[in-house]
Formats: C-alpha cells, sequence, structure tokens
C-alpha cells in the first residue's frame, strides 16, 4: 500500500489492541529466553555469577528496545502485529525513522514508572509486580486511545500521539496465505 493509502486507515479498537499485546507478550516470553535466560543461566552455571538486578533489568530494556526498534523500522509490523493486521506509521503514511521508533519505545515503556513506584510503596513481591506489569500493559495502556478526542476511527494511544505515530488496522483483502 501507498502512504497515501495507509493514512487513510481507521484505528485499531481497543480489544483488537489488547488481543495484538497479549499475542505480542507471548512473542516476547520467546525473545526474552533466548537473549536474556540463557545467556544468564549460563554464567551462572559456568562462572557462578549473577548480574545485579538494576543491570539485569537494563540489559532486558534494551534487548526489547532493539527488538521493537527494528521491527518497527524495517515493516512497521511486529509478529504479533503481522497476525493482528496492526501497522505502525508515522504520520506522514511511510514507517517510522529510528529515531521516531525508539522515542515511540520509549514513551511505550513510561508505564512502567507507575509500576515501580507501587511496587516501593507497597512492597509487593515478585509474582505481584509482574501480575501488575501484565495487567498495566494488557488493559491500562490501551485504554490511553480514550484520551484521545478525536473520532473513534482515528483514536491514538498516548505513546503514539507523543512520537508522532499511529497505528492502522489494514483490510483483510491484504492478507495472503501462502
Amino acid at each position: 500500500m501507498t502512504p497515501t493509502e495507509l493514512n487513510v486507515l481507521p484505528a485499531p479498537n481497543f480489544w483488537r489492541r489488547v488481543s495484538c499485546c497479549l499475542y505480542e507478550q507471548l512473542v516476547l516470553l520467546g525473545v526474552i529466553a533466548l537473549t536474556f535466560l540463557v545467556p544468564n543461566l549460563l554464567l551462572g552455571m559456568m562462572f557462578g555469577i549473577a548480574l545485579p538486578s538494576w543491570l539485569s533489568f537494563l540489559y532486558l530494556y534494551l534487548v526489547l528496545g532493539v527488538y521493537f526498534v527494528w521491527y518497527w523500522t524495517k515493516s512497521g509490523q511486529t509478529l504479533a502485529m503481522q497476525t493482528w493486521r496492526i501497522r505502525l506509521i508515522a504520520s506522514n503514511g511511510f514507517n517510522l525513522t529510528r529515531p521516531q521508533a525508539m522515542r515511540r519505545y520509549i514513551y511505550g515503556s513510561l508505564w512502567l514508572a507507575p509500576c515501580v513506584l507501587l511496587q516501593w510503596i507497597f512492597h509487593l513481591e515478585k509474582w505481584q509486580i509482574i501480575e501488575m506489569i501484565f495487567t498495566v500493559a494488557l488493559f491500562i495502556w490501551p485504554l490511553s486511545i480514550y484520551l484521545d478526542r478525536r473520532e473513534s476511527g482515528l483514536r491514538q494511544s498516548l505513546p503514539d500521539r507523543l512520537a508522532g505515530s499511529r497505528l492502522v488496522e489494514l483490510p483483510k483483502s491484504l492478507v495472503k496465505l501462502s
């Protein structure tokens, strides 16, 4: 599709976004297992080294950032977005540039701040933190489309508005089974 054709497509609705987020989280389990758990297990078993939690978090944040930025700049779609026919485009209809994609990733991860604050205030245990992060990423963040006062077919989430990008729902006719 041309950038002009992409620019007139509607935004995905809330439930399509939630479904895509859920599928994305399943895909990310594999990404995390391959790039984070395996190296850390090998370091621990072979050398008895455990990375400090802040370094582990930073490493994981960077790995996920590379994953998202690469997909968003390459095709505008992660694996989950391809499944749910959702595409990320810049405001001009083209793919995001690397700086735009990095800004969207940073803005999209701002939901971590309230989770960390709540963990610190309430002294939550590890599983409670994971449940809270999962719930916020899956439901609360996609709800930010309702802060956008435009017509419902054009609503964008907070990270998209801040980064100058938008999600569009691709028509079924573009899906080709091979």
